[in-house]
């Protein structure tokens, strides 16, 4: 056998050996993994979530005696035994079998199912089928029917123009009949009538 032939021959055995030399120093000298894995909260919402039950993003739908829809959603909601449903950033939706909606937002709130109460607490808005839009701090509704009260001073704009009163409540004067906002103590309206030009 000549010279070239054997080193051929060598290097048909050296060049695999080589290759997995080198293939194992990759594994030998990879980071090795980190076993201890890292939970992505802070040790307070840890804490608060242990606390209390908690939902993300709850959504609740249903209609009343009546037949008005309601859709009512948040971004977390908490409860713990005999106390109420906590909820941030609530959003409802009210739409009548006589017609139109009712959207009300507020930062956060509460419902309490043995009262047939919930509560919007934090910047409440309330706006309307027909571009009227009022905000208040608290507003109390009930969770049977359409009725809701604002036991605080309120700020409304709309067509007519802008309006502030000490009290507002949202009723039906007949079962089924279209939704009324009555405003009561301290009303004061700044008539616009170049809004209704529009």
């Amino acid at each position: 056998m000549d010279q070239y032939s054997r080193m051929v021959s060598y290097l048909k055995v050296f060049l695999p050996l080589a290759a997995l030399a080198l293939l194992s120093t990759l594994f030998l000298i990879s980071p090795g993994s980190d076993t201890e894995a890292v939970i992505p909260f802070a040790d307070r919402e840890i804490e608060e979530r242990l606390r209390g039950q908690q939902v993300t993003a709850p959504f609740f739908s249903g209609s009343t005696a009546q037949g008005d829809e309601i859709w009512v959603t948040a971004e977390m909601a908490s409860a713990s035994a005999d106390q109420p449903v906590i909820a941030n950033a609530l959003r409802a939706e009210i739409r009548m079998v006589a017609g139109g909606q009712i959207t009300l937002t507020s930062d956060r709130g509460t419902v309490h199912p043995d009262q047939d109460l919930a509560r919007f607490v934090g910047n409440v808005e309330i706006t309307t089928t027909d571009g009227m839009v009022v905000e208040t701090e608290v507003l109390k509704t009930q969770l049977s029917k359409v009725h809701a009260e604002s036991p605080g001073a309120i700020r409304a704009t709309g067509d007519l123009g802008d309006l502030t009163a000490g009290h507002m409540e949202i009723s039906s004067e007949t079962v089924g009949g279209p939704v009324h906002l009555l405003f009561t103590n301290s009303v004061k309206l700044v008539y616009a009538p170049q809004k209704l030009e529009r």
